[in-house]
C-alpha cells in the first residue's frame, strides 16, 4: 500500500534533493550537456550535422515515456529512477574507450561506438526521467516549488562555476583529446554519487492500478483532452524548438564567426552560470508570491530577445570576450527565469497530481521529439547555410544566423499560446510588469531582505519605513504582515508606511479592516493613511466612519475624504458643522474637508467658526480653507512663512505687488484705489498693523464692483470687520483678504 510522506517530511529531506542536484552537475558539465562534450565531438572530427543527429538523441528517446510510464508507477518511481540514473553513468564511462576504438578499428567504428554509447545513455537517461517527473511532484511541496526550485538551482550553479572553470583550464592545458577524457572520468565519479545521495529522497513508493499509475498508453493520450495541457506542449514546445540547438551550437559559433578559443569558449559557461545564480532565488521568490504564468512569459520574452544581442555582437575583436561574456549573463538570467517558471507551472498549475503519471509521461516524450528534432533540424540549418557571408543591409550574414532568426520568431509564438493558461494567480503580465515600473523596486527589493533579517522592534519599525519609501508594490506582502505584527509600534509604522504607498486593493482594504477594528489609536491613524494614499475605493468605509462614537474617528475620516474629493459629502459636512457637532476638533475637520472641496456654500459657516475660535494654528487653518475656496493657496502659505520673520514687510510687499497689478488694470476712478494701496503699504512697511488693516479695509471700499469672483467677494466682505477689530491680535484675517484680493482679473 502507497503511503505518501507527510509535507513535513518531504521538506526535511529536500537538502537530499538539492546535494544529489549538485552531485549530477559536475557530471552533466563533464560530460554530455556541457560545452566540453561539442567540443569533443568536434575534435573528434564529427561534423554539424553528425553532432545535431547524436545531440538528437537525448532527447528522442524520451518517447520511450509512452510506453515505460506505467511500468515505472508500478515498480516505483524512486526504484526506476535510481536504476537507470545509476546504469547511465556506467554507460557514460565507456566513452573512455573511444581514442582506442578509433586507433584500432578507424574512424567510422568509432562513430558508430559514440553513437551507440550515446543511445545507451540517452535510453537510460529517459526512462529515469520519466519517473523522475512524477516522483518529483510527489515529495517537492507546491507550496515551497518555486523557493525549492530556486535554491536547488543556487547550489547547482556554484558547484557548476567550478565544474565550468575546472573545464576550462583542463582543456586549455592538456593537449588532445585527453583533457576531455579526464573530465569525463571525473564526471562518472560524480555522478554516481549522485545516485547513492537520491537515495536518500523520500515517496516513490509503487503505485497500484487506479492509483494515478497511468495504465496504458489510453489514459497518456487522454490527458491531450485538457486544453491547459495541450497550450502547455505547444508553448513549451516552440521555446525548445528555439533555444535548445541554439544552445547545442553556440559553443561552434563563439569559436568559429566570433573568434574565441575553444578553453574560453568553455568558460563562457560562467557567465550563464552567473546569471542564473544572481536570479535564481529572485525568480523562485516571484514565482511563489505572483504565480508561474507571469514569470513564464517574462522568461520566454528574455529568451527570445537574446539571438538579437548575439546576432549584432563585436566578431573577432578584443571586446568580443567580454561581449560574450556579458550576453552570457542575460542568457542565465533568461534561462533560469525559464526554467523555473515553466517547471512551477507544470507541476503546481497544468499537471494533476492524481494524473501524474500519464501526464507526465507525455510531457517527458513530447518535450523529447521536440528536443530531438530541434537538434536534427538545427545541425541541418547550419549545414545549408554555411555558404552565408557577408551582410544584409545591416545584418551580419553567418551560417548560425539561420538559428537565431527562429530563436527569435519561435519564443514569440510561444507567448502567445501560454498566456491562456490557467495560473494560481489573477496577476496579468502587465500588472506584474508594473510591480517593476513602480516606485524603485531595487531599494524594495534590498528592503524585503532587510526584513527578513529583521529581528528586534527597533529595526523592524525601521525596515517598515523603508518599506513605504519605496512606494513599491513589491513590498505589499510585507506591509500587510507588517499590520498583523503583536507590537504595536510595527503595526502604528505599517500604517504609515501604506500611506506612502500608491493605491493598491488589498492595502486599501487592509486599512479599511483596521478603520472598522476596535483598535482606536489605530482606527484614527488608518482613516488619515486612507486619505493620504488617496484610493476613492475607500470613500464608503470612511463615509460610514463619520457615524463613529469616537470624535477622533470622525474627524479623521472627515479629513480624508476632503482629501479624496468627495464632493458628495459637502452636505452632510455643512449640516453638521451647523447644527449637529459640537466637538471642536470634529468642526475643525468638517471646516478642513469643505476647504479642499471648494464648497462656497460653506464660506459664512467657516468664517463663523473664524470668529469663534480661540486656537491660534486652528485659525490659520481655518484661513486656509477659505483660501481654498476662492484663492490661491500656494501664495498665502508663501506669504505666512514670510510673514514669520517680518509680518510688516512681508504685507508691504504684497500690497506693492497690488499696488503695480491695481495701476495696470482698467477701471474708472482708479485714483482712490491707488491712495488706499500706497497707505496700506506704507502703514504694513512702519510694522503698523492696526493701520495697515484700516487702510485694507479702505481699500476693499474702493475696489471696482466686479473686481473679485463672487466666492472671493464674498469671504473678503465677511473678514474685514474682524479684520479692523482684531488687527492686532489675529493677524490670518490680514492674511486672508491680503490674499484674496489678489485673485481679481489679471491686467489686460
Amino acid at each position: 500500500m502507497n503511503t505518501e510522506p507527510t509535507t513535513a517530511e518531504k521538506i526535511k529531506k529536500l537538502p537530499w534533493s538539492i546535494a544529489r542536484n549538485a552531485a549530477n552537475t559536475v557530471f552533466v558539465q563533464f560530460t554530455f550537456f556541457g560545452s566540453a562534450f561539442v567540443l569533443f565531438l568536434s575534435r573528434l572530427g564529427f561534423s554539424k550535422p553528425q553532432i545535431g543527429l547524436l545531440l538528437s538523441l537525448l532527447p528522442y528517446t524520451g518517447l520511450v515515456a509512452l510506453f515505460i510510464a506505467p511500468l515505472a508507477a508500478r515498480w516505483g518511481y524512486k526504484r526506476t529512477y535510481l536504476t537507470f540514473f545509476g546504469l547511465r553513468k556506467l554507460v557514460t564511462a565507456m566513452l573512455l574507450l573511444t581514442p582506442w576504438v578509433l586507433a584500432g578499428y578507424g574512424f567510422r567504428a568509432m562513430v558508430w561506438y559514440v553513437f551507440a554509447v550515446v543511445f545507451g545513455f540517452a535510453l537510460s537517461r529517459a526512462v529515469a526521467e520519466t519517473s523522475y517527473y512524477p516522483w518529483a511532484q510527489e515529495y517537492i511541496p507546491s507550496t515551497v516549488m518555486g523557493k525549492f526550485t530556486a535554491t536547488n538551482n543556487i547550489f547547482a550553479t556554484l558547484v557548476g562555476f567550478l565544474a565550468v572553470s575546472i573545464a576550462g583550464f583542463v582543456i586549455d592545458r592538456v593537449a588532445g583529446l585527453n583533457g576531455f577524457l579526464i573530465l569525463i572520468g571525473v564526471g562518472v565519479l560524480f555522478g554516481l554519487l549522485a545516485t547513492w545521495l537520491a537515495g536518500h529522497i523520500p515517496g516513490g513508493a509503487p503505485l497500484s492500478p487506479g492509483a494515478g499509475s497511468g495504465a496504458g498508453l489510453k489514459q497518456v493520450f487522454a490527458s491531450l483532452k485538457d486544453v491547459d495541457f495541450r497550450l502547455y506542449l505547444f508553448g513549451v514546445g516552440l521555446v525548445t524548438l528555439a533555444i535548445t540547438p541554439i544552445s547545442s551550437f553556440l559553443p561552434l559559433f563563439m569559436k568559429e564567426q566570433v573568434g574565441i578559443a575553444p578553453g574560453y569558449v568553455v568558460l563562457l559557461q560562467t557567465g550563464t552560470l552567473l546569471g542564473g545564480l544572481l536570479s535564481t532565488y529572485l525568480w523562485g521568490w516571484l514565482a511563489d508570491r505572483y504565480g508561474s504564468r507571469p514569470i513564464v512569459l517574462f522568461g520566454a520574452t528574455f529568451i527570445a530577445l537574446l539571438p538579437l544581442f548575439w546576432i549584432f555582437m563585436p566578431m573577432k575583436s578584443a571586446g568580443s570576450l567580454y561581449a560574450a561574456l556579458g550576453i552570457a549573463l542575460l542568457q542565465g538570467i533568461a534561462n533560469m527565469g525559464w526554467l523555473i517558471g515553466s517547471r512551477r507551472l507544470l507541476f503546481v498549475n497544468v499537471v494533476p497530481a492524481k494524473k501524474r503519471s500519464a501526464y507526465m509521461a507525455l510531457y517527458y516524450a513530447w518535450i523529447g521529439l521536440v528536443g530531438g528534432t530541434s537538434q536534427l533540424v538545427g545541425g541541418q540549418l547550419v549545414e545549408l547555410a554555411r555558404g552565408w557571408a557577408g551582410q544584409f543591409f545591416f545584418v551580419p550574414l553567418h551560417p548560425y544566423l539561420s538559428l537565431f532568426v527562429p530563436g527569435i520568431i519561435l519564443p514569440l509564438s510561444g507567448i502567445a499560446l501560454l498566456r491562456n493558461i490557467r495560473s494560481d494567480t489573477r496577476l496579468t503580465v502587465e500588472q506584474f510588469a508594473g510591480l517593476f515600473l513602480r516606485g524603485n523596486p531595487f531599494l524594495a527589493l534590498a528592503w524585503l531582505v532587510g526584513y527578513h533579517l529583521a529581528k528586534d522592534e527597533r529595526t523592524v519599525v525601521a525596515v517598515a519605513e523603508r518599506l513605504g519609501q519605496t512606494r513599491s508594490l513589491l513590498t505589499v506582502e510585507e506591509l500587510l504582515e507588517l499590520l498583523a505584527d503583536p507590537r504595536f509600534n510595527v503595526r502604528f509604522e505599517a500604517i504609515i508606511s501604506i500611506a506612502r504607498m500608491r493605491p493598491d486593493p488589498r492595502l486599501t482594504a487592509a486599512l479599511v479592516s483596521v478603520l472598522n477594528g476596535t483598535e482606536l489609536a489605530l482606527s484614527a491613524v488608518a482613516a488619515w493613511a486612507l486619505g493620504r494614499q488617496g484610493d476613492s475605493a475607500a470613500t464608503d468605509a470612511l463615509r460610514n466612519g463619520l457615524n463613529s462614537r469616537y470624535h477622533s474617528i470622525r474627524a479623521q475620516c472627515a479629513r480624508a475624504l476632503g482629501t479624496l474629493g468627495d464632493v458628495e459629502s459637502a452636505p452632510l459636512f455643512i449640516r453638521r458643522l451647523r447644527a449637529e457637532e459640537t466637538d471642536r476638533g470634529v468642526q475643525m475637520a468638517y471646516a478642513s474637508a469643505l476647504g479642499r472641496l471648494q464648497t462656497t456654500e460653506a464660506a459664512d459657516d467657516l468664517l463663523a467658526l473664524l470668529k469663534t475660535m480661540e486656537n491660534k494654528g486652528a485659525r490659520v487653518e481655518l484661513a486656509l480653507s477659505l483660501v481654498r475656496i476662492a484663492g490661491d493657496e500656494g501664495r498665502f502659505i508663501h506669504l505666512l512663512r514670510e510673514a514669520r520673520a517680518d509680518t510688516g514687510t512681508a504685507l508691504a510687499q504684497r500690497m506693492a505687488a497690488l499696488h503695480k497689478k491695481f495701476n495696470r488694470i482698467k477701471a474708472e476712478n482708479k485714483q482712490p484705489l491707488m491712495e488706499a494701496t500706497v497707505a496700506c503699504e506704507d502703514a504694513f512697511a512702519e510694522n503698523d498693523i492696526r493701520a495697515g488693516a484700516e487702510g485694507l479695509a479702505t481699500l476693499i471700499n474702493r475696489l471696482p464692483p466686479d473686481y473679485l469672483p463672487a466666492s472671493a467677494r464674498k469671504i473678503v466682505r465677511g473678514a474685514a470687520s474682524e479684520m479692523r477689530r482684531l488687527a492686532d491680535t489675529r493677524p490670518e484675517y490680514i492674511f486672508l483678504v491680503v490674499n484674496l484680493l489678489d485673485t481679481g482679473p489679471q491686467p489686460e
